[in-house]
């Protein structure tokens, strides 16, 4: 049995998509930015390619940020913030004119919206470790994941409410990217050190703040994302919801359910992180971004698809498969306590084993070799912290396909 019932095959014909963008950055400098670039590539091309692209520049930006900074607390050479900011900008222009290339070319479908924001969804984790090694965040990097994570499932579980994409005046995919890749240029010029020291030497303007211990520039800049961007917009989804569900007589408790698999998601990872004999949001950051990234995207594609093919509102069960694993990890740093510190399985093989998994989430309970190869990045960097050598053969997927299957679920229709 597949995810997409009868049901849901004649709701996909009928699907349109709706959005609102409010931001005036994006209406009065970048969609007329867009609307020229989108020009560039011919008729023929494909925006899902236009979609993989882009993400392919985040890929490369976050296995340029291990390469030199695998735990994310040394500072790259100063050309890697360069090429971060390069890369982001990138991937936002290419994000933002695969949508055009699509109505330019009549092409638009709602599998490629579920392309679309399933590799949003992955972007979150790898911009994530892109600004770690930026800002030598260490394992504060897995908040600064949280930080993008968070809005970006609110956003989605508000989108399936409301059937319209609302962007605010101020939002993440448009200034929220901006501010972060005029982050990477600033520190071009100045190193990652800036970030890294307490805040009052590195804007001695605040040195008069009367804080006793020292908090690094990266710390006061994640508060303050959390204060005056998360929480607002988090209210806002939240508001949102609530009066579609009163219009139309529904359960707010319903509604929220279906945040519920996220926060043990998020609960999942903090209590294996608390209990990990090797502190692997310090030392492992990459693989624990990436893998928990994997599941956050099986979420979101999850929700996604319910909401395309009209599924009804509430808790989703099948999403908790992505939790299936952490009994298995918290059970084995707790068997650390047992023999000096030492895990019954080592800590490096329990992630790479976490990144398998959550990638592999949608092909059920089929780990086919298209799925393994989908998890390069997470085994580059076991291999290269293990300082072994590997090769990887792909098979003859290509690479949309490949694609597709790692970051949301695979859709088998069923037929009359």
């Amino acid at each position: 049995m597949g995810y997409v019932g009868q049901h849901g095959v004649a709701t996909l014909r009928r699907y349109k998509y709706s959005g609102v963008d409010h931001s005036l950055v994006a209406k009065y400098i970048l969609q007329p930015f867009w609307s020229r670039f989108v020009n560039l590539f011919p008729l023929w091309f494909p925006p899902n390619m236009i979609t993989l692209t882009g993400f392919m520049f985040l890929l490369t930006s976050a296995f340029l940020g291990f390469f030199y900074s695998p735990h994310l607390d040394t500072a790259p050479p100063r050309w890697v913030h360069l090429a971060h900011g390069m890369l982001l900008f990138l991937y936002q222009t290419f994000d933002a004119v695969d949508g055009k290339q699509a109505r330019r070319t009549n092409s638009s479908s709602p599998l490629g919206e579920l392309f679309d924001h399933g590799c949003d969804a992955l972007a979150c984790a790898f911009e994530a470790l892109a600004f770690g090694s930026t800002a030598m965040c260490g394992k504060a990097t897995f908040w600064y994941w949280f930080i993008a994570a968070v809005p970006f499932y609110c956003a989605t579980w508000e989108h399936f409410f409301t059937n319209t994409l609302i962007l605010p005046i101020v939002n993440g995919p448009t200034e929220g990217l901006m501010l972060i890749y005029l982050c990477h240029f600033f520190t071009f010029f100045t190193g990652a050190e800036w970030w890294a020291q307490d805040f009052r030497k590195s804007i001695p303007l605040l040195n008069w703040v009367p804080l006793v211990t020292e908090v690094p520039v990266y710390g006061i800049a994640l508060f303050l994302m959390i204060a005056f961007a998360v929480i607002p917009t988090i209210g806002s989804n939240i508001h949102n919801v609530y009066k579609v569900v009163e219009a139309r007589k529904g359960s707010m408790l319903l509604a929220l359910a279906m945040l519920f698999p996220f926060g043990l998601l998020l609960a999942g990872v903090l209590v294996w992180s608390y209990l990990s004999p090797s502190d692997i949001m310090r030392n492992q950051p990459h693989l624990l971004v990436i893998g928990t990234g994997f599941a956050f995207g099986f979420l979101v594609g999850r929700m996604i698809l319910a909401h395309l093919c009209d599924e009804p509102k509430g808790l989703k069960t099948g999403m908790c498969m992505s939790l299936a694993y952490f009994p298995f990890a918290i059970a084995n740093a707790l068997t650390a306590r047992l023999d000096d510190g030492n895990p019954l399985v080592d800590e490096q093989l329990v992630l790479l084993m976490y990144c398998l998994f959550t990638g592999s989430l949608g092909k059920r309970h089929n780990c086919e070799p298209s799925t393994i190869a989908l998890l390069w990045l997470a085994i580059i960097c076991y291999i290269c912290a293990k300082r072994q050598i590997f090769s990887i053969i792909l098979h003859e997927d290509s690479a949309l396909q490949i694609i597709f299957a790692f970051v949301i679920p695979r859709i088998a229709i069923i037929r009359d």
